[in-house]
């Protein structure tokens, strides 16, 4: 399936937001720790705020690396969400909503004062 963005660029705050998290979940992968984000925002019942997001950290992966063996059902989620959402899946909608959900998911994992461990991930999914 193919990817709607080639390569994704963090922004300052949400890699600063995600080394937090790294020291506090010890998941050492960027790409984990982001498809744990996108799918906390896809959760929400609103759509994210459109907002500009900066590319401005060195924080970078293609869609295949953010993916990886899951990259076509988080494209998928991604497709129906902007369908829910009264948006087109053109490729550029579909680029725009994945950075806004990923960096809103970012924001709401690193602000939850309640993971401190990998294991609150874990009960944050279950519990949702």
């Amino acid at each position: 399936m193919e990817s709607p963005i080639e390569r994704i660029r963090l922004s300052q705050t949400a890699k600063d937001q995600l080394t937090k998290l790294k020291r506090s979940t010890k998941i050492d992968q960027w790409n984990i720790l982001c498809r744990w984000a996108f799918c906390r925002s896809l959760a929400e019942v609103t759509a994210p705020s459109p907002v500009p997001i900066p590319q401005d950290s060195n924080v970078e992966m293609t869609w295949r690396v953010f993916g990886g063996e899951m990259s076509d059902i988080l494209l998928l989620a991604l497709k129906q969400r902007c369908y829910n959402d009264g948006y087109s899946t053109d490729k550029e909608t579909l680029a725009t909503q994945f950075r806004l959900h990923l960096h809103r998911g970012i924001g709401y994992l690193a602000g939850d004062p309640n993971i401190k461990k990998i294991e609150d991930l874990i009960e944050l999914a279950v519990k949702n």
